[in-house]
């Protein structure tokens, strides 16, 4: 087949996909009031109105005292469904209590996630604006991030995700503003831009300076390949030097490269999907992503806070050893165990008879969530099973002060009357 026929049918399908996104994104955005709360801001960096969608965690409260580490997305028109998806079967055990920020990318994807202007690319035009990257970061950095801080208490524990030419962005930014994220995840990343530009920028970085603290996350999809030869496969990819094959072997030299640089600290892995394609690979790698990412977050022991026979001290233990985990990660204190986790394992060892154990679980929910109405309930609970009627009473009393429930005003009047 002709070179220039090649060229042309692989810019036809980029462009189908990229069409197909697009038209995504903007049916999707009639929908996502059922996954985040629609907002925006009016940009001066950008000077135009940026919107986004925030996903508040079920446990969000309003209280200052705590934050929340925030996950953002790019193309959030589009993966912010993957994202909520994903998070909804893992939270809990294996991640923490987040706010997700999907950003829209739809307008001017391309100038916003590409890194440098080109003309050509895979042999035909480039018609779009391009290479505003850093002014996008700009954004994200001086506007977007303070308005998240501010308005949704999240913290400064923040992960950034990617795909395409948001994955190229990710890589971008991890390499020249590595303080703005804690974690990057880079799906399918466009390292092919303008000859390889930021690949050959990172080998550089990725030598010379640190990034402890950080991670880094890269996927490919067997589908970027070859798009138009199924002979080329991860075995032999690499022998091949034309043009059809350079997305997924900038891929694969930049994490071949970042893989041997243990000297710089940085917590990097890449997995290869042969299985999925370019358009599919987003789900699998967040998941993935995500759950190794936060590998630190997970229960320690679990089967320990279940077990009748773990003492009362080694429960603290567990406990203290896990606050000091997330203290040492996240960087600021943070209640060690859920709301949920606590609740339920009060009232497990109430049910085992070992009124101490739960006692001291239904208390640290109180001390961790001063704010939680539940949390004194769950308490009066527990005194009314010692039959200690005055400190049901005053538990009870706290829960309707903040709750001002009629459920709780009536469990006011049940306790009164044992007294």
């Amino acid at each position: 087949m002709n070179r220039k026929i090649l060229a042309l049918l692989v810019i036809v399908i980029f462009g189908m996909v990229q069409k197909d996104m697009n038209a995504q994104a903007y049916d999707a955005s009639r929908y996502l009031y059922n996954i985040g709360i629609p907002d925006s801001l009016d940009s001066n960096i950008l000077q135009e109105k940026r919107d986004f969608w925030v996903q508040l965690p079920e446990s969000y409260t309003p209280d200052r005292k705590l934050k929340y580490p925030v996950v953002f997305i790019l193309d959030g028109g589009m993966h912010l469904p993957a994202l909520q998806t994903v998070y909804s079967y893992y939270v809990g055990h294996h991640l923490p209590d987040m706010i997700l920020v999907g950003v829209s990318n739809r307008e001017n994807r391309t100038r916003d996630l590409t890194i440098s202007e080109i003309s050509t690319r895979n042999g035909g035009p480039v018609n779009e604006a391009s290479g505003g990257a850093e002014l996008f970061t700009s954004f994200i950095e001086k506007e977007l991030i303070p308005y998240v801080e501010n308005k949704y208490n999240s913290s400064t524990y923040r992960t950034l995700i990617g795909w395409s030419y948001g994955g190229l962005f990710t890589i971008n930014t991890l390499i020249n503003h590595p303080e703005l994220f804690t974690n990057y995840i880079a799906i399918d990343p466009s390292l092919d831009w303008d000859d390889q530009k930021l690949l050959k920028e990172a080998k550089i970085k990725l030598q010379q300076e640190n990034f402890k603290g950080k991670s880094l996350f890269v996927s490919l999809a067997a589908g970027q390949l070859h798009m138009l030869d199924e002979k080329i496969n991860l075995n032999n990819v690499m022998k091949d030097t034309s043009e059809f094959t350079l997305f997924g072997r900038s891929i694969i030299e930049f994490s071949d490269f970042a893989a041997k640089q243990e000297q710089n600290e940085l917590n990097f892995s890449y997995k290869y999907y042969p299985a999925d394609y370019h358009w599919t690979i987003t789900l699998p790698s967040i998941t993935n992503a995500l759950v190794e990412q936060f590998e630190w977050f997970q229960l320690k022991s679990p089967t320990k806070y279940s077990n009748p026979e773990t003492s009362l001290d080694e429960l603290k233990k567990l406990v203290q050893e896990r606050e000091k985990i997330l203290n040492t990660h996240y960087g600021y204190p943070s209640p060690p165990l859920q709301k949920e986790l606590l609740n339920q394992t009060g009232y497990m060892y109430m049910q085992f008879e070992q009124f101490d154990k739960s006692y001291a679980f239904f208390k640290m929910y109180i001390d961790y969530y001063p704010d939680d109405a539940n949390a004194y309930d769950s308490m009066a609970d527990y005194y009314e099973s010692q039959n200690d009627y005055p400190n049901a009473l005053k538990s009870i009393t706290r829960a309707y002060e903040l709750s001002q429930s009629e459920y709780h005003k009536s469990r006011m009047e049940e306790l009164k009357n044992k007294i």
